[in-house]
């Protein structure tokens, strides 16, 4: 299982939200460029990076870090956060990023995504944030018609190769990762599905990685020191 520290960007800063409430955030450093890096000196391959702004009002702030990250350190970059049409993409990757994740564009607007998914193919990953059993969009605030099974189906219907999914309910709650929600979709689908919100300890990434779940997002365990990135990286293994 690959581990992907996750750096959520807001005005130039790395934070976190509490279950994805913007007043409810938390400011982690000045520099995310430099966090990346540290990320790197404990051994990540992988860094997940997601513009907070963007998610929310649809308009990328943050491409010029994302290229930095890409430029300073030998992480695979993957990122997303306000993606909502084909120049943005382009942008994206042409600034290093090496998968970029649609999220509310791949709910509201499907043939964004089939022209994404033809032209890039598995650099194009997608965001599957749930709030209760719905698809939620445009930065968690709204949830979409469809329930998660509905959207899962279509999604590897169509070709997606990725999915991020994200229990909202345990996102930055510190409370345990939703095991059961990670177990159910691997026995339905054969996506590579990177389980994110409340990766909170070692038991977590260790129970996920048995389930051999693709990929695991760590964010506030990592900001607050309840999980060793090392130790993480290597139980994942």
């Amino acid at each position: 299982m690959k581990i992907f520290p996750a750096i959520d960007l807001y005005d130039g800063k790395a934070v976190r939200l509490f279950k994805g409430d913007y007043a409810q955030m938390t400011v982690y450093g000045d520099d995310p460029v430099a966090i990346a890096r540290e990320f790197e000196k404990q051994g990540a391959q992988y860094i997940h990076v997601v513009d907070l702004e963007g998610a929310k009002n649809g308009v990328p702030a943050h491409l010029h870090i994302v290229k930095r990250i890409a430029e300073e350190t030998n992480l695979f970059v993957e990122t997303g956060g306000g993606i909502r049409d084909m120049q943005t993409v382009e942008k994206y990757l042409a600034a290093g990023a090496d998968r970029v994740i649609l999220g509310t564009s791949a709910v509201t607007d499907e043939n964004f995504l089939k022209a994404a998914l033809y032209t890039y193919g598995k650099k194009i990953a997608v965001g599957a944030d749930i709030a209760d059993g719905k698809i939620a969009i445009r930065g968690w605030r709204e949830k979409s018609e469809y329930t998660a099974d509905e959207f899962f189906a279509k999604m590897q219907a169509l070709g997606v190769q990725t999915i991020i999914c994200t229990d909202i309910s345990k996102d930055g709650a510190m409370r345990g990762t939703n095991l059961a929600l990670y177990k159910e979709i691997g026995e339905n689908y054969s996506i590579d599905v990177i389980a994110s919100g409340g990766v909170s300890t070692i038991e977590d990434v260790r129970a996920l990685a048995q389930m051999q779940v693709y990929g695991a997002i760590i964010g506030k365990a990592y900001y607050i020191g309840a999980i060793d990135l090392r130790e993480a990286i290597e139980v994942a293994k």
